[in-house]
């Protein structure tokens, strides 16, 4: 895999950041360089706009934008790319997140947004990876591993439970 960045991760503000913190998270963990940045769709519409029209050409091969309330931030992205977008809706404002599962989810045909579930980071990153192992054959691998071992730790979680020496 190569080691300038496959995905990019935008969000709408610095308070999305410990949302999107996990995103980079898993990233790391699978070894998948990424970059992140602040772009807002409707305070920064025109660099939002040239980061989504300039992606494919500087290497990033999924994108992950999350945002809050109206959330228009993930179609945006999809207007002005034909990268796969994969959405996060924040939790925020009166409808704790509700509104933007709403805006992001609802576009029209032929501007697709995959959308995880709010606050669905760590998902949003296992989903970009899933979509690269097509191509990288050692992530399929490593999500191949996670998924092994998230298994065995349920198991022995689940025999320490009927054993009743899980507290």
């Amino acid at each position: 895999m190569r080691k300038e960045p496959l995905v990019g991760i935008l969000m709408g503000s610095d308070s999305d950041l410990p949302v999107m913190k996990k995103a980079a998270a898993v990233l790391i963990e699978m070894g998948v360089p990424y970059e992140m940045d602040i772009s807002s769709a409707h305070r920064l519409p025109d660099k939002t706009a040239e980061y989504a029209k300039s992606a494919r050409e500087r290497g990033i091969e999924v994108l992950i934008a999350g945002a809050g309330m109206a959330a228009h931030l993930a179609g945006v992205i999809a207007a002005h790319t034909t990268l796969p977008v994969i959405g996060v809706p924040l939790a925020s404002g009166a409808l704790s997140g509700a509104d933007a599962l709403h805006s992001t989810v609802q576009m029209p045909p032929g501007i697709p947004v995959a959308t995880v579930a709010i606050d669905g980071a760590k998902n949003a990153a296992y989903l970009a990876c899933s979509i690269l192992s097509i191509k990288y054959p050692e992530l399929a691998e490593a999500l191949a591993r996670f998924r092994e071992e998230t298994r065995q730790s349920l198991m022995k979680k689940s025999e320490k439970l009927r054993q009743g020496k899980l507290d």
